[in-house]
């Protein structure tokens, strides 16, 4: 075997609240347009198809509409009046709709949702969904919010319906091999892990902009407004957020997400990804503490570069574990000093018995002279039928997925706490059945936020 081994790329509320009051407590003021046909097309005997409503047509919801494509596409909602109208010209007999509330409403007509919405309404596309028994699919972050998380949570548990978070290279080859190798001890006992990721999105430091000449980065809220684009419905694309008039540093996306009240910036974004490895890896859950570092923190934006350090106790058969979180400019000490090859993102396994450094589609095991005569187990994690397709797999046959709303609602929680950390600029000592950052009140405001009125998820 090669000195390198390459794989291959690839105690809260209980939810309790009716249909009815779902629809109530989150009307907008003025109902959005029914855009298409008056109905749903009807297929359940096309093929053994599923029919599928998709939420957030654009941008990645547009390659999640592409990866299920195949399924009986029976309702396209957008905000973007223009972005239904655009992709409906593929799907003609769907129905087509700008408020995803009036798809709820003909919830006999359609089997599970895909929800690719901005951060900040995922949890409320999604909840109405898993109360009405519908499996989801949801891009990735879950939620917005740590409470948000934990509501998702319960509610798919309550459902038991097939859920899948939108961290796609999940299902890759290498992360598997990965996980096999720590979990079989490999490099031994983990008692550190770090995770670096080289963009550098949001407000930039003096450092950030030296380093990111290419990224451009919006300082302030800006004072004006730009004009709203046609057939954008600027209200419902706000939907539970502050209000604020529109401009064009947030839409269309990904812009949205280096401002807090849509979004979490890198750590909730990436952080779903490089983060899922050794969350995987560690058999990781609930951090007993974190703490983080950075620039001052901003009221509005997300930094470019930050890291944060999350403290787990003993799980199972694996010891306490400290993991490092870096973004931006911010690296580990062995990366800055050369220890370790400079790889631009990775995660990077430190055993009793040696590193293991990866990112999406490689690894190495470290020292390399160490390892050359190693054999890896035989891989125990059996290969992937596809992201999609695995949850479209379950929701046909209740086969488990490896993303679901309880693992991914935990990863969600955790890098939002990343966050809070960093916004609170204290030690986090996390009280989990209570949702509490314990001496901290001020991290209650973004654990759970208020939501623009009328605007209500339980």
């Amino acid at each position: 075997m090669s000195r390198r081994m390459l794989a291959n790329s690839s105690a809260v509320s209980r939810l309790t609240l009716s249909r009815r009051t779902f629809v109530q407590g989150t009307a907008a003021a003025t109902a959005s347009l029914l855009l298409g046909p008056p109905a749903f097309l009807r297929g359940q005997n096309l093929n053994s198809k599923l029919n599928l409503a998709i939420i957030g047509c654009g941008g990645r919801g547009g390659a999640n509409l592409s990866s299920v494509k195949h399924e009986n596409i029976v309702g396209l909602c957008d905000v973007a009046a223009s972005t239904v109208d655009r992709v409906g010209q593929q799907f003609s007999g769907a129905a087509k709709f700008t408020d995803y509330r009036r798809i709820y409403e003909r919830a006999k007509e359609f089997d599970a949702v895909v929800v690719s919405t901005c951060e900040h309404t995922h949890a409320f596309a999604t909840l109405p969904a898993l109360q009405l028994g519908k499996h989801v699919y949801c891009e990735k972050p879950l939620t917005h919010s740590i409470w948000e998380a934990r509501v998702i949570r319960e509610a798919a548990a309550k459902a038991k319906v097939a859920t899948q978070m939108g961290t796609q290279i999940h299902a890759g080859d290498n992360y598997r091999r990965v996980v096999e190798l720590i979990q079989t001890g490999a490099i031994g006992p983990v008692r550190e892990a770090h995770v670096w990721v080289s963009r550098a999105w949001g407000r930039q430091s003096a450092e950030d902009a030296k380093t990111h000449k290419d990224i451009v980065s919006v300082m302030e809220r800006p004072a004006g407004s730009s004009p709203i684009p046609a057939g954008l419905d600027w209200d419902l694309w706000l939907g539970p957020a502050p209000e604020r008039p529109f401009h064009e540093v947030y839409y269309p996306g990904p812009k949205w997400y280096r401002w807090w009240d849509f979004g979490s910036g890198t750590m909730s974004d990436l952080g779903s990804h490089w983060n899922d490895l050794p969350f995987w890896a560690l058999k990781l859950k609930t951090p007993r503490a974190i703490e983080a570092s950075g620039p001052p923190p901003h009221v509005e934006l997300a930094p470019a570069s930050m890291q944060a350090t999350y403290e787990y106790d003993a799980r199972e058969d694996m010891p306490a574990v400290k993991l490092t979180w870096y973004q931006g400019v911010n690296k580990p000490t062995i990366w800055t000093e050369k220890g370790i090859p400079q790889w631009a993102s990775g995660v990077l396994f430190i055993g009793d018995k040696g590193m293991l450094l990866s990112d999406y589609g490689k690894y190495v095991l470290l020292p390399e002279s160490n390892f050359k005569d190693f054999k890896p187990p035989e891989p125990f994690i059996p290969k992937s039928v596809g992201h999609h397709e695995e949850w479209l797999q379950a929701c046909r046959t209740g086969s488990p997925t490896t993303c679901n709303f309880e693992y991914a609602g935990l990863l969600t929680e955790a890098n939002h706490l990343g966050n809070v950390a960093y916004r609170t600029g204290k030690r986090i000592e996390w009280d989990s059945v209570n949702l509490k950052a314990t001496g901290c009140p001020e991290a209650d405001p973004i654990i759970r936020r208020e939501y623009r009125a009328p605007w209500k998820l339980i």
